[in-house]
């Protein structure tokens, strides 16, 4: 940045400030609560790209530029911060989260919910018996954060695993992908599903080669196993206190990775977010988006994407999901799966005429419309629904999104161009599922998680972390934006890396425009919110097969630091 660069974003801080407060003078804008100076500052901003320095004040960016300017605007209350050569970066947006802090604090963990780890059949079975031994009979005995493909013994757990644990219990373990579920022989009876029962729509019972149920179900057919068996209950006051813990508790988690800003999808409900911003204990900005009763009441009372402020406001729907997972190889694709026995295309969830009624509904409504999609005919199904709601009630900037939006082809990337369509595309998995890619192949990874071209096409591609499914770590995901190599030394679909300049941005102001917000936060300009990062080493210069290893050192929401190593 030159000093006449600098001057010029000064100028333009005051101004905006004062336009935003029409009450401040221009003295007043100039004296900082905080100076940030002596560091590496990428703003993300066109116009004014890097920085020595920055202030702030009421919690917003007052000015950036170089050390001397920012540290003259400093007053006798000014609070300074040397930064001592670190990086600087804007707050990290997660486009689509599921914040179940719940889980974390009170359940049966069998995998790492944050990280590359490799557990064991024996370690999955030892946790979920401890917890048997502790539970009456006929109670649901549930594991979480199951991956088939981070485990030592080679291959999926089954019925018969399960059976070691409890013939007394139901037993379920949950992949964490959230499409597949195991189930031991005690709840297949229970829920009356025999090697005889059909699939349905949607879902599928799995069987072994001997034609015996595995225990393994998919999507929909998980139903049948809701109101079967026993589950642990709480007064209405146990279970509001559990939850506020859990809510508490995943927003220091997404502080201490970076995250300022997360679209819930699920998790917290208004109320108990209300609850801990009171209390200062909401450490991240909510993008609020909902489904079922809330939404219905949502379109009842006239209540349209971007009600709220800055902290908590209503965003788009929750994904309605169109197909099934990735990860879990349940994807709705045109063709079979590479290498399937039977020609299993993954599971469709609803027909096209009921997904049309429900978008029609939902843009009717001004609420933004976001679809669950991964496989190329759930995209292509998901677009033909975007286009016909938008010439029966058109809108000019409705910003469809399509949460994970996993395979392309030409048809899907020019028809999301011409529509506006924001993608929340995985950004962990490059890295934390390299050993899912197999699966695919080659030829179809060169199309997954397009990011290359999406960017290309001028798509406002967004990081989707989809946790639980995957980690929400930002470091992590820039590493396989940048890279595609996973923890395994595998590279898949190279064609698809983007710069660390481009994988931050994805990460920053495309996740602000996901929610019509990149005028407000995003990007280190005076007048937008001051949430940032301070890095200890540079992405931009560091190894980029260790970039998920730079340590964050501090984490700042609105001026104020929510995070610090």
């Amino acid at each position: 940045m030159t000093i006449d660069q600098s001057r010029r974003t000064l100028l333009a801080g005051a101004g905006a400030l004062t336009a935003a407060w029409p009450g401040l003078s221009l003295a007043a804008t100039l004296r900082p609560d905080l100076v940030v100076v002596n560091a590496n500052v990428y703003t993300v901003d066109d116009a004014a790209p890097r920085a020595q320095a920055l202030a702030i004040s009421g919690g917003r960016f007052t000015a950036v530029g170089t050390n001397e300017e920012i540290r003259s605007l400093a007053g006798p209350g000014t609070q300074t911060f040397d930064a001592q050569g670190m990086t600087i970066v804007p707050g990290f947006i997660d486009t689509h989260c599921h914040p179940y802090g719940t889980n974390l604090l009170y359940d049966v963990l069998v995998g790492n919910p944050f990280e590359v780890e490799f557990v064991t059949l024996d370690s999955i079975i030892a946790k979920l018996r401890a917890k048997a031994q502790q539970t009456p009979p006929d109670y649901w005995i549930e594991g979480y954060f199951y991956d088939d493909t981070k485990v030592r013994d080679g291959r999926e757990i089954n019925r018969f695993d399960l059976d070691k644990v409890s013939t007394t219990h139901p037993v379920v373990v949950r992949h964490r992908g959230g499409h597949t579920s195991y189930y031991n022989t005690k709840a297949l009876q229970m829920a009356g599903v025999t090697k005889a029962t059909p699939d349905i729509q949607g879902g599928t019972y799995d069987k072994m080669p001997n034609g015996e149920l595995s225990g393994r179900v998919t999507d929909t057919a998980r139903r049948v196993f809701e109101n079967v068996g026993k589950r642990e209950t709480f007064t209405p006051e146990q279970e509001y206190q559990r939850e506020l813990a859990g809510a508490a508790h995943i927003s220091k988690q997404f502080a201490r990775y970076g995250l300022t800003g997360v679209h819930h999808n699920g998790g917290p409900d208004l109320g108990m977010l209300q609850t801990l911003r009171a209390r200062g204990d909401l450490l991240h900005r909510v993008s609020y988006e909902t489904s079922g009763k809330m939404l219905d009441a949502q379109i009842a009372n006239g209540i349209r994407t971007g009600v709220g402020d800055e902290w908590i406001r209503f965003g788009a729907t929750s994904e309605h999901t169109t197909d099934g997972s990735f990860s879990e190889r349940t994807a709705g694709l045109s063709h079979p799966y590479p290498g399937s026995n039977s020609p299993y295309q993954g599971n469709i969830t609803f027909t096209q005429d009921e997904l049309n009624a429900w978008v029609e509904r939902v843009h009717r409504a001004g609420i933004q419309v976001n679809l669950h999609a991964n496989g190329d005919a759930a995209i292509e199904m998901s677009l033909n629904a975007f286009e016909r709601a938008n010439r029966l009630y058109p809108t000019r900037d409705a910003r469809w999104k399509i949460t994970h939006c996993t395979f392309i082809n030409d048809d899907i990337l020019r028809r999301m161009k011409a529509l506006n369509v924001v993608p929340a595309v995985f950004t962990t998995y490059a890295y934390y599922n390299s050993d899912k890619f197999k699966f695919y192949g080659e030829a179809m990874m060169k199309r997954a998680m397009p990011f290359r071209e999406f960017l290309d096409a001028g798509i406002h591609a967004t990081a989707g972390s989809d946790f639980r499914p995957g980690p929400f770590a930002p470091l992590m995901g820039i590493q396989g934006m940048v890279t595609r190599k996973g923890w395994n030394g595998e590279t898949w679909g190279a064609n698809q890396r983007i710069t660390v300049a481009e994988a931050i941005k994805v990460q920053t102001l495309n996740g602000a425009y996901a929610s019509f917000e990149e005028n407000i936060k995003g990007s280190i300009t005076p007048g937008k919110l001051a949430d940032f990062v301070v890095l200890a080493e540079d992405p931009h210069t560091a190894n980029p097969e260790k970039i998920k290893d730079i340590k964050i050192f501090r984490t700042v929401a609105g001026g104020r630091t929510v995070y610090q190593a």
